[in-house]
């Protein structure tokens, strides 16, 4: 099978792309990086893509008269790269129901925490504030209701007795960096079907679609 092309969208430091970056270099890879787009000049995703030696363009939003001229510059050149799947990762803008709608299941998100739970911003505050015992990750299609997509893979980690929502933060994206390779090599490998408003596996194995932290995985 061909690897998928694939396009990320990032906004800052790109830690989740640099994950993807290097699952990609692996020979087995079912998906290749073939261009990253950032909408701020100071993202650092521009420069991990670059280094890798992945096209990397700026479009900036500010640019741009509206959301639908922005939208309209993104999806041109991903479409011009060939791009069959595009991934989210760290992009900080909300986008269209017309942009969304053009790559319906083929859009991928990473979200810190473990949807539907605390959707939006402030995720790893908001658990603490809920006395929640466990927090974590979610990987999903993206839809135009922010933060609703199916899930194709989380992750899940302890709250520990003291922790920050820096702390939090640092060991979520531990598992970050791991779920998100996952379900896109998930999608890329045409293994996603939509059932019914929800994400399923073709051939699923099981514990396939949910990663432990380590701290959690040493006490099952």
């Amino acid at each position: 099978m061909a690897r998928r092309r694939v396009g990320v969208l990032v906004s800052g430091s790109g830690s989740n792309l640099q994950a993807l970056l290097d699952a990609a270099a692996a020979p087995e890879a079912p998906f290749e990086i073939v261009l990253v787009l950032a909408n701020r000049p100071d993202a650092y995703g521009l420069e991990r893509a670059r280094l890798a030696g992945i096209e990397a363009r700026l479009i900036d939003h500010r640019s741009f008269a509206g959301r639908e001229t922005f939208e309209a510059a993104l999806d041109a050149a991903l479409r011009e790269a060939g791009v069959e799947i595009v991934c989210l990762a760290g992009f900080m803008r909300v986008l269209t129901a017309g942009f969304v709608e053009g790559w319906t299941g083929r859009m991928l998100n990473i979200h810190p925490s473990l949807l539907p739970s605390f959707r939006g911003l402030h995720t790893h505050a908001r658990a603490l504030a809920g006395s929640c015992a466990v927090a974590g990750c979610t990987v999903h299609l993206v839809t135009p209701d922010l933060d609703a997509g199916p899930v194709v893979v989380q992750g899940l980690v302890p709250v520990l007795p003291g922790d920050t929502p820096e702390s939090l933060a640092a060991r979520t994206i531990e598992v970050e960096h791991r779920a998100y390779p996952r379900a896109l090599a998930m999608l890329a490998e045409d293994r996603v079907r939509l059932e019914e408003g929800r994400a399923t596996l073709a051939d699923e194995r099981p514990g396939e679609r949910l990663l432990l932290h380590p701290l959690l995985a040493g006490m099952a």
